[in-house]
């Protein structure tokens, strides 16, 4: 009988290698896989360690199918995930695996809980969608905001800030991701459940300054709610704009209006095609970013009550990082549930705490 193993799925790309190299680092040889053969060596030839190598394309599921075996814990690092990240759950899903993501695209996220979760719990498979810098730092300080406040909490606000250049420090994976879901539909948790909604917009008042944040579907808005039953509204803000917050808040309000428009989507798409073609493994340009992210908790009269805070680095190396901690943490002893799961109802608050702080973000509580 084999042993399981971790196999990176997307090893030659940048996030991928990233991870790759955090798992070496501490001691677990993972298989890398991916699409092109070549690529696959000459990766695994500059490696400080043997490690196996497997050919899988997103574009032919039967192909990521033959990889995954019972027992493995699968990291896909390929996006869009919109566009190519179907297989590789799929393929999780029927060998009863575990599978974490790197995917920051909402209506993937959806898709994972909504779609693949009640098949993967059946299956006795374990799915953990956004597990990186997007947004593994929001569950965690969501979390410490709530366990604080206690069951007087019915909202909780979130919000992701970014130091430094964004523009420039953005990968090209990263890039293709976020204009191949620019017009995609939003979501938020309002009044108990999943809504619509685009635009949405907020200033949160932290470390002595004024930050915009324009929300965004993410994972809280399905990890949170079911953890604690009195929340009846989740909202997660993306605060990397600057004092282009109002500007950016309209263009996402403008967003179904484009995407109405004869081949606006397609052009998106195209445009993310291109960028994915002339991705490498080179590390984005400009000086490595620093990252608050922070969590607010609210009563029924709209006071705050508890919140939390962490603070970290560039949000690439926390990725690979909190990725090789998880994969290595579920490979040597599960995870606690079967399903689609948030970080926490996966590997638990105090734990998840521990291996943010190794991965680079530390946690402080107020309220």
């Amino acid at each position: 009988m084999t042993s399981p193993r971790i196999v990176v799925f997307g090893a030659t790309g940048f996030t991928g290698g990233l991870i790759v190299e955090a798992l070496l680092s501490i001691g677990v040889r993972p298989l890398l896989a991916g699409r092109d053969r070549a690529r696959l060596d000459a990766l695994a030839a500059t490696l400080p360690a043997e490690v196996p190598t497997a050919v899988a394309d997103a574009r032919r599921p039967e192909s990521v199918r033959r990889v995954v075996r019972p027992g493995d814990v699968l990291v896909s690092a390929v996006g869009p995930f919109v566009r190519m990240g179907d297989a590789a759950v799929s393929a999780v899903t029927e060998a009863g695996a575990v599978y974490l993501d790197t995917c920051g695209e909402p209506m993937f996220i959806k898709r994972v809980f909504q779609r693949y979760g009640p098949a993967a719990a059946t299956r006795g498979a374990a799915l953990v969608t956004a597990f990186g810098y997007d947004y593994v730092p929001g569950n965690l300080a969501a979390s410490l905001a709530l366990r604080k406040a206690g069951a007087e909490a019915v909202r909780v606000d979130v919000g992701y800030f970014l130091s430094g250049n964004v523009a420039r420090r953005a990968s090209a994976g990263t890039r293709a991701s976020m204009l191949g879901v620019a017009l995609d539909p939003m979501y938020g948790f309002r009044e108990g459940r999943i809504v619509r909604e685009h635009g949405r917009t907020r200033v949160f008042h932290t470390g002595g300054r004024r930050r915009h944040g324009v929300s965004v579907g993410a994972s809280e808005h399905f990890t949170l709610p079911p953890a604690h039953r009195g929340l009846r509204e989740v909202n997660v803000y993306l605060g990397w704009f600057g004092g282009l917050g109002r500007a950016a808040g309209l263009l996402a309000r403008s967003a179904p209006v484009i995407a109405a428009l004869p081949g606006a989507k397609r052009a998106t798409e195209n445009m993310a095609d291109r960028l994915l073609r002339s991705a490498d493994r080179a590390h984005p340009a400009g000086r490595p970013l620093s990252s608050q992210v922070v969590a607010e908790a609210y009563d029924a009269r709209g006071r705050l009550i508890a919140s939390a805070e962490l603070d970290g680095g560039d949000p690439y190396d926390f990725t690979g990082r909190v990725v090789a901690w998880a994969a290595a943490t579920a490979l040597a002893g599960g995870v606690r549930g079967k399903g689609a799961l948030g970080p926490v109802d996966a590997f638990g608050l105090d734990p998840l705490v521990e291996g943010c702080a190794e991965a680079g973000f530390t946690a402080q509580e107020n309220g």
